[in-house]
Protein backbone atom coordinates (compact mmCIF):
# COMPACT_ATOMS: atom_id res chain seq x y z
CA UNK A 1 0.00 0.00 0.00
CA UNK A 2 1.40 3.39 -0.95
CA UNK A 3 1.65 6.32 1.40
CA UNK A 4 -1.13 8.18 -0.46
CA UNK A 5 -3.43 5.15 -0.15
CA UNK A 6 -2.77 4.98 3.58
CA UNK A 7 -3.49 8.71 3.96
CA UNK A 8 -6.71 8.36 1.95
CA UNK A 9 -7.80 5.43 4.13
CA UNK A 10 -7.12 7.41 7.31
CA UNK A 11 -9.01 10.41 5.94
CA UNK A 12 -12.05 8.29 5.12
CA UNK A 13 -11.94 6.64 8.56
CA UNK A 14 -11.71 10.01 10.30
CA UNK A 15 -14.57 11.40 8.23
CA UNK A 16 -16.77 8.39 8.99
CA UNK A 17 -15.98 8.64 12.70
CA UNK A 18 -16.88 12.33 12.75
CA UNK A 19 -20.06 11.69 10.79
CA UNK A 20 -21.25 9.49 13.65
CA UNK A 21 -20.89 12.47 15.98
CA UNK A 22 -23.48 14.40 13.94
CA UNK A 23 -25.98 11.60 13.41
CA UNK A 24 -29.31 12.74 14.89
CA UNK A 25 -30.78 9.24 14.57
CA UNK A 26 -27.89 7.80 16.59
CA UNK A 27 -28.31 10.52 19.21
CA UNK A 28 -32.02 9.89 19.56
CA UNK A 29 -31.53 6.10 19.71
CA UNK A 30 -28.83 6.36 22.38
CA UNK A 31 -30.84 8.92 24.35
CA UNK A 32 -33.86 6.61 24.32
CA UNK A 33 -31.72 3.63 25.31
CA UNK A 34 -29.73 5.23 28.15
CA UNK A 35 -31.61 8.32 29.32
CA UNK A 36 -35.36 7.85 28.98
CA UNK A 37 -35.52 5.11 31.64
CA UNK A 38 -34.87 7.93 34.15
CA UNK A 39 -35.60 11.16 32.23
CA UNK A 40 -38.81 10.56 30.25
CA UNK A 41 -41.91 12.67 30.91
CA UNK A 42 -44.02 11.45 33.80
CA UNK A 43 -44.12 10.92 37.51
CA UNK A 44 -42.47 7.47 37.50
CA UNK A 45 -39.02 8.57 36.26
CA UNK A 46 -36.47 9.32 39.01
CA UNK A 47 -34.35 11.71 36.94
CA UNK A 48 -37.39 13.73 35.93
CA UNK A 49 -38.61 13.84 39.53
CA UNK A 50 -35.17 14.89 40.80
CA UNK A 51 -35.00 17.75 38.29
CA UNK A 52 -38.57 18.77 39.13
CA UNK A 53 -37.65 19.00 42.81
CA UNK A 54 -34.41 20.83 42.05
CA UNK A 55 -35.79 23.47 39.67
CA UNK A 56 -39.32 23.82 41.11
CA UNK A 57 -40.72 24.84 37.72
CA UNK A 58 -37.97 27.36 36.89
CA UNK A 59 -36.68 24.97 34.20
CA UNK A 60 -38.38 22.03 32.50
CA UNK A 61 -37.88 18.73 34.30
CA UNK A 62 -37.80 16.72 31.03
CA UNK A 63 -34.39 16.91 29.34
CA UNK A 64 -35.84 16.95 25.82
CA UNK A 65 -37.73 20.13 26.71
CA UNK A 66 -34.66 21.99 27.96
CA UNK A 67 -33.10 24.77 25.89
CA UNK A 68 -30.34 25.69 28.34
CA UNK A 69 -28.21 22.55 28.01
CA UNK A 70 -24.83 22.75 26.29
CA UNK A 71 -23.03 19.76 24.77
CA UNK A 72 -20.26 20.21 27.35
CA UNK A 73 -22.73 20.13 30.24
CA UNK A 74 -24.41 16.98 28.92
CA UNK A 75 -21.09 15.22 28.41
CA UNK A 76 -19.89 16.20 31.88
CA UNK A 77 -22.93 14.80 33.67
CA UNK A 78 -22.99 11.62 31.58
CA UNK A 79 -19.33 10.91 32.31
CA UNK A 80 -19.35 12.05 35.97
CA UNK A 81 -22.91 11.54 37.17
CA UNK A 82 -24.59 13.73 39.77
CA UNK A 83 -26.58 12.94 42.93
CA UNK A 84 -28.71 9.88 42.04
CA UNK A 85 -27.52 9.74 38.42
CA UNK A 86 -24.66 7.28 37.88
CA UNK A 87 -21.69 8.01 35.62
CA UNK A 88 -21.40 6.13 32.32
CA UNK A 89 -18.10 4.68 31.10
CA UNK A 90 -16.86 4.89 27.53
CA UNK A 91 -17.42 1.15 27.32
CA UNK A 92 -21.13 1.81 27.94
CA UNK A 93 -21.61 5.01 25.96
CA UNK A 94 -18.82 5.68 23.47
CA UNK A 95 -17.60 9.21 22.78
CA UNK A 96 -19.29 9.04 19.36
CA UNK A 97 -22.59 8.02 20.95
CA UNK A 98 -22.25 10.68 23.63
CA UNK A 99 -21.51 13.37 21.05
CA UNK A 100 -24.58 12.26 19.08
CA UNK A 101 -26.75 12.38 22.23
CA UNK A 102 -25.47 15.84 23.13
CA UNK A 103 -26.15 17.01 19.60
CA UNK A 104 -29.66 15.52 19.73
CA UNK A 105 -30.50 17.18 23.04
CA UNK A 106 -29.15 20.59 22.11
CA UNK A 107 -30.96 20.68 18.77
CA UNK A 108 -34.44 19.95 20.12
CA UNK A 109 -37.12 22.45 19.12
CA UNK A 110 -38.54 24.56 21.90
CA UNK A 111 -41.48 22.75 23.45
CA UNK A 112 -44.16 24.09 25.79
Amino acid sequence: MTRSMIMATLLVAATNSYAGDNNPDLGKQEYQKWCTPCHAPGDQYPGTLALRAKYKGALPDVLEQRTDLSPEMIKYFVRNGITIMPFFRKTEISDTELNAMADFLTKQPTKP
